[in-house]
């Protein structure tokens, strides 16, 4: 051991939980968007599959309108672990974004390399008070968006990655 060096007297978790980024996860009005979503569209399907195997095919071939009802109560759950698997992380130089269920995805967005940051929110997101940010680079693979987050959110989080990317990009 060095002379005059300080002793690291914290555990390894601790380092850890130091170094360990801020995370944000979504809001659950995304969550609730996309479930009425599913059971809307699967439902109009399920009604549609089964008038017209009723009446083309016969009564025996309507059973099969109880498949979309099976992929909905599939999906209700699929979109609820999706969901929690999305989040983000503000640090110092860069932004991240983690999301996937079977596949893990971790976007790190360094502030110098932002070029354009957008708000964007669509009718349905609108009726349900939601925006999504989206985040461009120079280079298109690097090009992330984090969706469903409340007006407010994204509104400041667009500021704040704008703020902090010209400050860094000025350096350069």
């Amino acid at each position: 051991m060095e002379t005059g060096s300080p002793e690291n007297t914290g555990t390894a978790a601790e380092d850890r939980s130091a170094a360990e980024p801020a995370w944000r996860g979504l809001p659950p009005g995304l969550l609730r968007m996309r479930r009425l979503l599913l059971v809307v569209w699967l439902g109009l399907l399920t009604i549609g599959l089964g008038l017209l195997l009723g009446l083309l095919a016969g009564p025996a071939w309507a059973a099969f309108a109880v498949l979309p009802p099976a992929l909905m109560a599939w999906g209700w759950v699929m979109l609820g672990r999706n969901w929690r698997s999305w989040r983000y992380a503000e640090r110092a130089d860069d932004l991240l974004i983690s999301r996937g269920v079977l596949w893990r995805e971790e976007t790190i967005v360094p502030y110098g390399r932002m070029q354009l940051v957008e708000v964007t929110s669509g009718p349905v997101e609108r009726h349900f008070g939601l925006a999504s940010v989206q985040l461009h680079t120079a280079a298109a693979a690097t090009d992330a968006a984090i969706p469903g987050l409340d007006p407010a959110e994204a509104e400041r989080l667009r500021d704040r990655l704008t703020e902090l990317g010209e400050a860094r990009s000025a350096g350069l």
